[in-house]
């Protein structure tokens, strides 16, 4: 990585093999440049900087760095603005996801800013056009379904952050298949699916009622409504907020979720964590990024990012062309969304924290969960959808610490593993 001592004024297209200053190669080195001067609150000298980044105006429909860089220097330039002079402009229009409170003191990344519409049509986007969110929720499927006995009649899951509910009805196919295959009767299947959208939650329940009953399973959907959507009233009121029956059998799904939990300290995270526990679970089902984007100094975790998200859009760049609707979307307004939140936002509005596995492992762990290794069959399920579905040799599987870890070449991305 390029530090602060370069200087942009320099042509090092004249040189042989440097790539002149046009290239996105060179201006991801000005990004970092930029940040550094940033973390030094050099913030003069970071917009003198910055213009070199604007006049290259970088594409959305570049190559996969230019794409990449496009949406740093869109969540630099907000960042940039909350120490600008009232004279200062930004020349480019990012149409960026995000406002700014009355009085302009503090950058907010607004999550309701994009309606939610898009917002399922990207996820769904996500879903579809990359393994990582589909691999999650296999991989977390089948943890539940042999954490869970064959013969068990009653069986409760609690989804936190549902969404769409995408995830179930592989399961509930599993369990109607499971049962065809043995004597026992199709299990009665309850999910507790917590969001902050009641719509959205009684939509996805209609939809899993309609799936579960077309296979012949019984089948109750409770909506958990979090205002605010803020996990810190879910882990201070979860006994109480969700109702747990005699003989059934009880899993726990955190996909994508308890980095939520994650401010400055790890408080809040380890009270919902020692109340899942006190639930007595037959399995936790855990995934996570595999990233440290919580780091308080601010360079760190641009670093970390700019690598995070150098893979991902590399992925992308290697699977679909370039003009695919659906990639552009993922880009621009899923991953461009969280790029912005954790490079412009601070403080308490900051949400995606996400931390690498051993994190995890140790908060775990220190509230009394054990792993449990995620078996062979689970390990060539996901062997198979990546053959199957996304047959590019760049994706990488790997096992470590009985869990799974899915990346793109020899960058792990996302993490999945089982707790009891």
């Amino acid at each position: 990585m390029m530090s602060s001592s370069n200087n942009s004024r320099d042509h090092p297209d004249q040189v042989k093999g440097i790539p002149p200053p046009s290239t996105a190669f060179h201006m991801r080195q000005l990004l970092v440049s930029c940040a550094d001067l940033i973390s030094q609150s050099d913030f003069s000298a970071a917009q003198r900087l910055f213009s070199h980044l604007l006049s290259s105006n970088s594409s959305p429909y570049g190559d996969s760095t230019e794409r990449l860089v496009r949406q740093f220097v869109r969540a630099l330039s907000f960042r940039l603005n909350r120490h600008s002079t009232p004279t200062s402009t930004a020349p480019l229009d990012f149409s960026p996801p995000c406002t700014t409170n009355t009085n302009n003191k503090m950058m907010m990344i607004s999550y309701e800013s994009t309606d939610q519409e898009t917002l399922r049509s990207c996820y769904l986007s996500l879903n579809q056009i990359t393994p990582f969110i589909r691999f999650c929720h296999l991989t977390a499927n089948q943890a539940i379904l042999e954490a869970i006995q064959v013969g068990q009649q009653a069986i409760h899951i609690i989804d936190f952050d549902i969404m769409h509910g995408v995830q179930w009805p592989p399961l509930m196919q599993a369990l109607a298949d499971r049962s065809n295959n043995t004597l026992h009767p199709p299990p009665m299947l309850r999910i507790t699916g917590t969001g902050h959208d009641l719509n959205i939650l009684q939509r996805t329940g209609d939809r899993l009622l309609k799936f579960a009953h077309s296979l012949g399973l019984g089948f109750q959907f409770h909506p958990l409504l979090l205002l605010n959507n803020d996990p810190t009233f879910l882990a201070l009121h979860l006994p109480s907020a969700i109702t747990l029956l005699p003989d059934e059998a009880l899993a726990v799904n955190c996909v994508l979720y308890l980095h939520r939990f994650l401010k400055d300290d790890s408080r809040e995270l380890l009270l919902f964590l020692h109340k899942i526990k006190a639930l007595n679970p037959k399995v936790v089902t855990v995934a996570e990024r595999e990233a440290s984007h919580n780091n308080p100094l601010f360079l760190q975790r641009f670093l970390e990012a700019l690598d995070h998200y150098t893979a991902l859009f590399d992925s992308l760049e290697a699977t679909l062309p370039p003009n695919n609707r659906e990639r552009l979307a993922v880009e621009q307004i899923w991953f461009g969304r969280e790029i912005m939140d954790i490079v412009a936002a601070e403080g308490e509005v900051r949400r995606e924290r996400h931390q690498r596995f051993e994190t995890w492992e140790m908060l775990l762990k220190s509230v009394g969960f054990s792993s449990v290794p995620l078996s062979p069959f689970a390990l060539s399920q996901a062997k198979l959808l990546l053959r199957l579905h996304y047959p590019s040799e760049g994706y990488q599987l790997r096992i470590l610490n009985n869990s799974f870890f899915l990346g793109w070449q020899n960058h792990s991305l996302f993490s999945v593993s089982s707790w009891h």
